[in-house]
């Protein structure tokens, strides 16, 4: 059994949504993504912010970032949010907090972006990979309960594609055995579980800010959720080189902070979150409609309906055992997709060293031959839609 791997964008930057490559390069007639849109309704606002930053001439942390920090703890509900210059550094200064060392183990999944077992490994820390379920692609606890050991430090589920992981069970397994867990909530910001967001369900949430996320700036950046003083505290100290004086370093640091310029548009575009996630709910449960109108509910394996929360839909992912035909039929007709993930962690070169082989994880393997995304940004028009799944309907 083989693992296709497809076109590899691990990130896919905004505007570059409908660039193809092969023989033939089609315009999109609906675009992946369409970032212009979305600014032309803040466009002032946005100016205004970045105008008042560029007077200030106050340009990384400060009043602007800290302001933010407070809007978005408000927000997710949390005590703290700690701004950051990525969601990468955000799972790596969580990772610091905990005090990971190497030769510890941190359990996560291969189905997922590439950062989230980099940070661990980055820390010479082993990756411990679990397997997915198939229906919501995010960690299986079963697999959690026989991959825990002594040596294992931390726990991090994520949240993919703007849906929760099963956190009453995993947290009941680390409770357990007294291990953290740290959210990876990249793609999932407020996105609700049993009534609570997410960031808030553990020791620790991280989150991006990159461009394609449902609250996007015009840049790198990201934050971390806690409501314990003292990592709050501890992970301010690491984000500037562990230092809380001048020139002096208690912790061995990195240099990850936000910039006033990014937080003050993300302050603007945070008033916007709400209405921009039922804009993509609606359009999730529009897809839904059209599939079953043109009878490929069937055919086609939609995202899991969540249970016990909401899903906040930063992908529509759809799958089907034809997805690369399916893929290259929408790319002729004018519709961008994309695959998220084309290849499993466990099988990239990165991570050979961890000794894995194929066969190893069958649900995230399967995923990865199987999935395909969908344009799904508030935006998006149902005509659009339409024209998407009559596309798939004639293929």
């Amino acid at each position: 059994m083989v693992v296709a791997t497809g076109p590899r964008k691990p990130e896919v930057s905004p505007g570059s949504a409908g660039k193809q490559t092969g023989d033939q390069a089609v315009s999109p007639i609906v675009p992946f993504l369409d970032l212009k849109r979305q600014f032309a309704g803040i466009r002032e606002e946005v100016l205004t912010a970045v105008t008042r930053v560029l007077e200030s001439q106050q340009f990384i942390l400060g009043a602007e970032v800290e302001a933010l920090e407070h809007e978005l703890a408000a927000y997710v509900g949390a005590k703290y949010a700690i701004a950051c210059a990525s969601g990468t550094d955000a799972l790596l200064l969580a990772l610091m907090a905990v005090g990971l060392m190497p030769g510890d183990e941190v359990i996560t999944v291969p189905f997922t972006f590439v950062a989230t077992a980099a940070c661990v490994a980055r820390l010479n820390a082993k990756p411990v990979f679990v397997d997915i379920l198939p229906g919501t692609y995010n960690l299986d606890p079963a697999s959690l309960e026989k991959a825990i050991g002594p040596r294992t430090k931390a726990i991090i589920p994520v949240h993919l594609f703007g849906l929760a992981a099963e956190m009453e069970s995993i947290s009941d397994i680390a409770k357990r055995h007294g291990v953290p867990v740290i959210e990876d909530a990249a793609q999932a910001i407020g996105c609700h579980y049993q009534g609570r967001a997410v960031g808030t369900l553990a020791a620790m949430g991280c989150f991006s800010f990159f461009p394609t996320k449902n609250l996007g700036g015009a840049g790198d950046g990201g934050f971390i959720t806690t409501d314990d003083p003292a990592l709050a505290d501890k992970l301010r100290v690491l984000r500037v080189h562990g230092s809380r004086t001048k020139y002096e370093y208690e912790l061995l640091g990195i240099n990850s902070r936000l910039d006033a310029l990014q937080a003050a548009i993300l302050r603007v575009k945070l008033q916007h979150l709400d209405e921009w996630t039922a804009a993509r709910q609606r359009n999730a449960e529009q897809y839904r409609a059209l599939f079953a109108e043109y009878g490929l509910q069937r055919l086609v394996s939609l995202p899991a309906v969540p249970t016990k929360g909401t899903h906040v839909y930063n992908q529509f992912v759809i799958r089907t055992v034809q997805r690369d035909e399916l893929r290259e039929h929408l790319r002729r007709a004018g519709f961008p997709t994309e695959i998220y993930y084309p290849a499993p962690l466990h099988l990239q070169p990165s991570f050979a060293y961890l000794g894995h082989k194929e066969g190893d994880f069958p649900e995230t393997e399967s995923a990865c031959r199987e999935v395909l995304a969908l344009p799904i940004f508030p935006e998006l028009t149902h005509g659009q839609q339409r024209m998407i799944v009559g596309a798939i309907a004639d293929f």
